[in-house]
């Protein structure tokens, strides 16, 4: 077996995560803010954006590739605004996993986060596959996405979600050492630990971006019902963690937005679901399984 790999985790018995209130589920809602950082020429990149679009399948373009920008634009522009609106009528927590040249071209959007009291984690510093970047490049835009994240926020982010990985990423962020949590995992329902880094997972099934996949869903209504039985079973199981993936760009839109809202009220008609951010999960976690004491990844 890889020394680098847990293929076992937590097994057959995974821990009692303890919810608070004796909640049967832990249940997060992450809002993804990429807008603006994606890959642009504008941006000094080689080409266009070509992923996480209406245009599946779209190449990339040595150019600027206008359907591609006003496709991300109205993320900024209007999705957010109405995933905002959905959240904050129903006093519900998020955390944004924000990229850090992103929120610096709207210093609204960011300002209505902070306003409603919703984590922000850092979600890097550019919108862009980081799988062949070298080590120290990457090492720098870390380290610049936290010094930009704490000029616009007024605070330093605690939790990190990088998405298109590298290799060397969790190894990195590990060794930035002021995170609170990585999020770069989607192994398991439940935190773990890894080495002295906590890990919350994330998840790319329960995630809009199924909308915009060609393996994925086609419309609100298949959204809301992968949402509603992955909910449900996890209730069922009791002591697990569900999170839900939304983009602006892509939920943010106003036939799937409808689909989002009616979730929301299935969780909170339920009763017994601990509607939190990822933050709070993982200073819940990091009390209540401490790293000396907690069942960690790789130490079986």
């Amino acid at each position: 077996m890889s020394p680098s790999r847990d293929l076992v985790g937590y097994g057959a018995t995974p821990p009692d995560p303890q919810w608070p209130g004796g909640a049967r589920v832990a249940v997060q809602f992450v809002i993804n803010y990429e807008e603006g950082a994606e890959n642009s020429v504008l941006n000094g990149d080689a080409g266009s954006e070509a992923f996480l679009s209406e245009m599946v399948g779209a190449p990339s373009h040595p150019d600027r590739a206008m359907a591609m920008e006003s496709l991300y634009e109205y993320g900024s522009r209007a999705g957010f605004w109405r995933l905002h609106r959905l959240f904050t009528q129903r006093g519900l927590p998020v955390t944004v996993f924000g990229v850090a040249k992103a929120m610096a071209m709207n210093p609204q959007a960011v300002a209505a986060m902070l306003a409603a009291d919703w984590e922000i984690a850092s979600h890097g510093l550019r919108w862009i596959d980081y799988q062949t970047v070298p080590e120290d490049v990457e090492r720098a835009h870390i380290a610049e996405a936290v010094a930009l994240h704490e000029t616009l926020t007024g605070s330093r982010p605690l939790g990190w979600y990088q998405g298109r990985t590298s290799p060397n990423t969790a190894r990195l962020v590990a060794e930035e050492g002021g995170f609170l949590y990585d999020a770069d995992s989607y192994a398991d329902d439940l935190p773990y630990w890894s080495g002295e880094q906590l890990i919350v997972p994330y998840t790319l099934d329960v995630n809009d971006m199924k909308i915009v996949a060609l393996n994925g869903f086609t419309e609100g209504e298949q959204f809301f019902r992968h949402m509603r039985d992955t909910f449900d079973q996890l209730r069922e199981e009791g002591g697990r963690m569900m999170s839900v993936g939304l983009h602006a760009r892509i939920a943010g839109k106003p036939g799937r937005a409808r689909w989002v809202a009616r979730f929301l009220d299935h969780v909170m008609a339920s009763g017994d679901a601990w509607i939190a951010r990822r933050i709070d999960i993982a200073r819940h976690w990091m009390e209540v399984h401490p790293r000396a004491k907690g069942l960690a990844h790789g130490d079986r």
